[in-house]
């Protein structure tokens, strides 16, 4: 197989594959062989008819037009991962009606749309700002609080206090279905409920909201309002009606942090014991976090420096696959997207929006990572390649490798395995500062920002909905003004005609 590229514009190259008459012969010989024993031919053993034969049960075209596609479906993968190409996109075959012929070579063109190889503004060492691994006061204090949280106790509020968003109540709860049924599930004589806290629709919190002791609400939720508790009612359910009586609001009382509680209820010698192996159990984790942490933060960095935009269809590409990926980890989880959305506070179109940026991201970084790796004139070898297979827990690694290479999947790998070396490059030289207190990662920051932008944008694009909606209403309405106007001359035109 002789093989030649061409750049053209863009991101895209030509590749013109041959293949010598020898090869062609050989395909075609192969494929007489494989029709004679496939199909049965009258007066013949399996495998020993003649060309003339299977040509004249088949079709006088049949075994070359069946070697052409054969050799575009297969040879073109072989061909394109043998250059080094990793499409971006289907691979486009030039318009022929050409068939291989005994005795010639066949060839044929494609164009292939690449990766771009972009450069980036410097390859200097990258730097970051990243937090110490230090447990700060703060952090230590909000460890304790959390756990004193969880011991926390309940007491009667006065009968007069009014229900807020983050109230503690203990309520009856009765839930019927549409067809008047009642969900015991969700029915209770009593329960201890946070409002505010998602386990409800946001309707059902919103009418308990400035409720006290003995008011009695009832609320219809329909099963378009997502929530922790509703999300696993059966759709035939339809609108849920919740019955709820407020037996009392609750006061949340935290116990007092004392060397003696601390003995009794945590099992540490005292406070300062408690804030010690706190301050320790934070440090860990912080360590355990950093490496993740400083790969995150050098690759925006070095995204920064990337000169030039991803083609759309890499964007759209990449964010078919973060998409595939969150719904599997969502079906996983048993959680339904509108419970996400509801629990993230979301809405489709800020969560469409966070998983474009992500995949700008992914997609600006991998191209980053592409140039730093050619700049470095790294390379990725066979043995390497092979190496990688062997590593990868397969049961016939050699197997494994043949099926990627027959697949043309060989220069994705290598193009992977470049990126790899190039991070690793990367981080050896990292140069680490650390943040002061208060401050932000930059890429927190940066995606704060970018999400805030999103949200200020969804707003005015709302507003904007809103005012042309009502813009139609005033232009309808006016429109039957006018229309009542003219038709009325004609009605007294009738009348006066009657009269007459």
């Amino acid at each position: 197989m002789k093989t030649k590229v061409e750049n053209l514009e863009g991101f895209n190259k030509k590749l013109t594959i041959e293949l010598d008459a020898s090869e062609v012969d050989d395909r075609i010989n192969k494929q007489y062989k494989d029709f004679a024993y496939r199909y049965n031919f009258p007066g013949f053993r399996k495998g020993k008819a003649p060309r003339a034969i299977v040509d004249s049960a088949l079709g006088a075209q049949a075994v070359v037009a069946t070697v052409t596609d054969d050799i575009l479906s297969k040879v073109t993968p072989l061909a394109v991962d043998e250059n080094n190409l990793v499409p971006i996109s289907q691979v486009q075959f030039e318009e022929s009606e050409a068939l291989v012929e005994q005795g010639k070579p066949f060839s044929y063109s494609i164009t292939v749309e690449t990766r771009p190889e972009f450069e980036l503004t410097d390859y200097k060492p990258i730097s970051v700002l990243l937090p110490s691994t230090e447990a700060t006061e703060d952090e230590v204090q909000a460890q304790i609080d959390e756990m004193l949280n969880y011991y926390y106790d309940f007491e009667d509020a006065s009968a007069a206090t009014k229900i807020k968003e983050d109230s503690f109540i203990e309520i009856a709860l009765k839930a019927t279905d549409e067809k008047g049924e009642e969900l015991e599930s969700m029915s209770s004589e009593s329960r201890v409920y946070e409002v505010g806290m998602g386990l409800f629709p946001e309707e059902f919190d919103q009418a308990l909201i400035g409720k006290k002791k003995g008011d009695k609400v009832s609320v219809t939720i329909g099963p378009d309002s997502p929530s922790m508790l509703t999300q696993n009612v059966a759709p035939e359910a339809g609108d849920i009606t919740f019955e709820v009586e407020v037996k009392q609001v609750k006061k949340r009382i935290v116990p007092e942090l004392t060397d003696e509680w601390v003995k009794e209820k945590a099992g540490f010698e005292s406070i300062a014991d408690l804030r010690e192996r706190m301050a320790e159990q934070i440090k860990m984790q912080k360590e355990s976090m950093a490496p993740r942490l400083r790969e995150n933060e050098a690759l925006f960095e070095l995204q920064g420096r990337l000169k030039g935009e991803a083609p759309e269809v890499m964007l759209e590409g990449q964010e078919r696959e973060l998409l595939q990926s969150f719904f599997g980890q969502l079906q996983q989880s048993g959680m339904s997207f509108d419970m996400f959305l509801a629990q993230n506070g979301m809405t489709p179109e800020t969560f469409t929006e966070d998983l474009k940026r992500q995949a700008a991201d992914v997609v600006a970084q991998d191209l980053a990572l592409d140039a730093w790796a050619r700049n470095a004139k790294f390379e990725v070898t066979d043995e390497e390649i092979s190496a990688e297979f062997a590593n990868s827990g397969a049961e016939d690694p050699a197997a494994l490798e043949k099926e990627w290479r027959e697949a043309g999947r060989i220069a994705a790998l290598r193009q992977g395995m470049l990126r790899g070396k190039a991070i690793d490059d990367i981080l050896e030289k990292l140069d680490v500062k650390e943040l002061k207190e208060g401050e932000k990662l930059k890429s927190v920051v940066a995606r704060e920002a970018a999400q805030e932008a999103a949200k200020k944008e969804a707003e005015k694009q709302a507003k904007k909905a809103e005012k042309d909606a009502k813009k139609d209403e005033k232009d309808a309405a006016s429109g039957n003004k006018k229309a009542t106007k003219k038709a009325a001359p004609k009605k007294k035109a009738d009348n006066d005609k009657k009269e007459d």
